[in-house]
């Protein structure tokens, strides 16, 4: 039988869901799952899991102030949640409002400049800034948290909603397995002789767009840009021949990797967008341990995980996360999965 999306649901309790992050980053709980065994513990607990020789790999993007509030020139309100920057003043985005804008109206956003409608792309707009769009979205806009956190963005969401590496601006969620590491962290896994290395991929909107296919041979994924750097090609290329483990941090490294695999299990240099759709049955070339929180219902992250450790085994270890008060999504706790 084929999968649908009913095989990649469970109930979830809504007190379960994280709304804010712990005091400390690498506070968080791990649950590693090995095969159809796993083991509660600390995050801090990663050192002593992972070998010396092994390889992280992190996605440095950083989260834009992608979210901004306005009116269009008829006078009706507007959110507007920026996909991706296209060019220098050009953006595609999501746009909220009673009735669609129109091709060459106008949109006054947070009160301080105005963008013209250009018209539909898809399931977005295109949108042009009066100026470069990525320093006007800094200036002016809000840090888009997740739709499950049910409340707006605090101040203390400006750090703990980036990854402690972020560099590239582009994203409009954090890859938020990252989340959980901080300076001293990263010293232990340096100590224990753990490499590191960087991947960027920015996070679209699309992410958090339900999958509304039954089938899921029809489902089209959204479209994300990457780059993966020469030194992270190598520095792969290189624990693979040691026999090393190539460990991704998130599931958005994950894709950039297996994206960019080639059939030997190298890793093509250079910029590329990518859709892939990661379902059980697909084959792995470059992660063998994945590091990532916790996964919404019916989501193509589930599927991916599901497809990285085994679906049966996701399902025990969800269910046991659930059972033993873990912390779900973006500010939750953390799995340690290893390829079935």
């Amino acid at each position: 039988m084929p999968l649908t999306l009913d095989d990649f649901d469970y109930p979830l309790p809504p007190e379960c869901i994280a709304q804010s992050p712990l005091a400390n980053r690498s506070s968080s709980r791990l649950l590693v799952l090995q095969g159809a065994a796993f083991d509660d513990r600390a995050f801090t607990d990663l050192p002593d899991l992972l070998h010396p020789g092994d390889l992280l790999v992190m996605n440095d993007t950083r989260v834009l102030h992608a979210r901004l509030l306005g009116v269009k020139d008829t006078g009706g309100q507007v959110e507007v949640l920026v996909e991706r920057v296209i060019a220098d003043n050009d953006v595609l985005a999501q746009v909220r409002a009673s009735k669609a804008p129109k091709a060459g109206s106008t949109l006054r956003l947070e009160n301080a400049f105005d963008v013209e409608v250009l018209g539909r792309a898809g399931e977005f707009y295109h949108l042009r800034f009066p100026a470069d769009a990525v320093t006007l979205i800094e200036a002016h806009g809000r840090l888009p948290l997740p739709p499950y956190i049910e409340r707006t963005a605090a101040s203390a969401d400006e750090e703990r909603y980036q990854t402690i590496y972020a560099r590239e601006r582009g994203s409009v969620a954090a890859p938020t397995a990252g989340l959980h590491f901080d300076a001293p962290l990263l010293e232990s896994l340096r100590v224990r002789g753990v490499a590191v290395a960087h991947v960027t991929l920015h996070v679209g909107a699309g992410t958090f767009q339900p999958v509304r296919e039954h089938d899921l041979s029809r489902h089209r994924m959204h479209r994300e840009r990457y780059v993966v750097p020469q030194a992270t090609a190598e520095a792969v290329a290189a624990t693979k021949q040691r026999g090393g483990r190539v460990v991704a941090v998130g599931t958005t490294t994950l894709r950039t990797l297996e994206s960019a695999a080639q059939d030997d299990g190298t890793l093509k240099v250079g910029a590329g967008e990518t859709a892939i759709f990661i379902t059980p049955g697909f084959q792995f070339r470059v992660v063998d341990v994945l590091i990532t929180n916790f996964h919404l219902p019916k989501s193509t992250l589930l599927m991916l995980v599901s497809a990285f450790a085994g679906i049966e085994e996701i399902r025990a270890a969800y269910r046991h996360a659930i059972e033993s008060g873990y912390r779900f999504f973006s500010y939750g706790d953390a799995m340690l999965l290893h390829k079935q």
